[in-house]
């Protein structure tokens, strides 16, 4: 059987080399780099993971629990978490929680039980028994997507050393309502996501927010909740437009809702933008060939998943360092749906002028 002692003596370096190579413990200069994993290719050594977890305490592992893996947006975050973890050295063990709290707490505790290093959560709207079986066990971990607070973990508990990220929301629906008003509409209607998610939360204020800055009035009755699913974007998309008022344009607060509201025009024989304007929260790749095409904001999801990893492995590397959350700036991306003719501006930055910075990572007290 090939030892590394085996490829240390072809590559012509020590074995604590190969160890480094292997590893990622040190940096390696790219030509002793390159050599070290010709001599690996060539004599076909396979790196014993398994015996170096039982001496380091590591299995260089990590867990992803993340919802609705067949939505696009959390498939591009999937590549992302990947991406980074494969260039670190980690491998993925994936669970879907299925945005069930119980179903969450006991998928954390099975990837858990399998020894990896750390955890990357996309938090469910009840998150309390996770934060607090992660929190107790001192679990490395970043919750993605959706943030949460103190106030949702278990009493005593708290959130030392947990590390979010996730997207800007607020300023980028607020830009979305914004740019419906300048074009006319007066009725603005929101189908809005999950109650109890923080970008639920986030999306409903910076819709108030955009309102409130071209001087229109707040209506209940244009604001309905879709589930952050299709069947309820769906439902939700006919509550609005069975209202005495109905809105003249339309905002949906994830992409699964798009499909259920277009679902929801289409059976009314409404055609966007003549009948109605439509835009949306998230941007997916086939947005682009819809008649009309999609007005769209679309998340960094991809970014999102490397800095999660990020931001893991640096915990790991030093556990008492403060807990941060990075937000990552959206791009508004102008197509037809919202009414304009083509052809439209390049996509610019989707944060309204009097918004918070669009990127910002800082240090918040646990």
């Amino acid at each position: 059987m090939t030892t590394m002692v085996d490829v240390a003596r072809r590559a012509g370096v020590s074995v604590a080399t190969v160890s480094h190579v292997l590893n990622g413990t040190r940096p390696v200069r790219p030509g002793t780099r390159a050599a070290v994993l010709a001599a690996i290719d060539a004599l076909g050594y396979t790196h014993n993971t398994l015996a170096r977890s039982l001496v380091t305490a590591r299995t260089r592992s990590i867990g992803l629990a993340v919802s609705a893996i067949s939505n696009p947006y959390f498939t591009e975050i999937l590549q992302g978490v990947e991406a980074g973890a494969l260039e670190a050295g980690y491998s993925l063990l994936i669970a879907d929680p299925h945005d069930d709290p119980r179903h969450e707490r006991k998928v954390v505790q099975l990837l858990h039980e399998r020894r990896v290093d750390g955890v990357i959560v996309a938090p469910s709207a009840e998150p309390g028994e996770t934060v607090g079986y992660l929190a107790r066990r001192g679990v490395p971990t970043v919750f993605l997507d959706r943030l949460v607070d103190d106030a949702q973990g278990q009493a005593g508990d708290g959130l030392a050393g947990h590390d979010q990220v996730c997207a800007e929301s607020t300023g980028p629906v607020r830009r979305l309502v914004e740019h419906l008003a300048d074009l006319g509409h007066t009725r603005i209607g929101l189908v809005a996501g999950l109650p109890g998610l923080s970008t639920t939360t986030e999306r409903v204020r910076g819709y108030r927010e955009g309102l409130r800055a071209r001087g229109l009035e707040f209506a209940p009755a244009l604001l309905a909740g879709g589930n952050s699913e299709a069947e309820g974007a769906q439902d939700a998309t006919g509550r609005l437009l069975a209202a005495p008022e109905p809105p003249t344009a339309v905002i949906t607060a994830n992409n699964a809702m798009t499909i259920g509201a277009l679902r929801a025009l289409r059976e009314r024989g409404l055609e966007v933008p003549r009948d109605i304007a439509l835009a949306c929260f998230d941007d997916f790749s086939w947005a682009d060939l819809f008649a009309p095409r999609l007005t769209a904001i679309a998340q960094p999801s991809k970014e999102i998943g490397a800095t999660a990893v990020r931001l893991l492995l640096e915990r790991l590397e030093e556990p008492d360092r403060p807990p941060r959350t990075v937000r990552l700036p959206c791009t508004f991306v102008h197509r037809t749906s919202c009414g304009c003719p083509e052809p439209v501006p390049a996509a610019a930055p989707a944060t309204s002028p009097a918004a918070s910075p669009a990127a910002q990572e800082r240090n918040r007290t646990p």
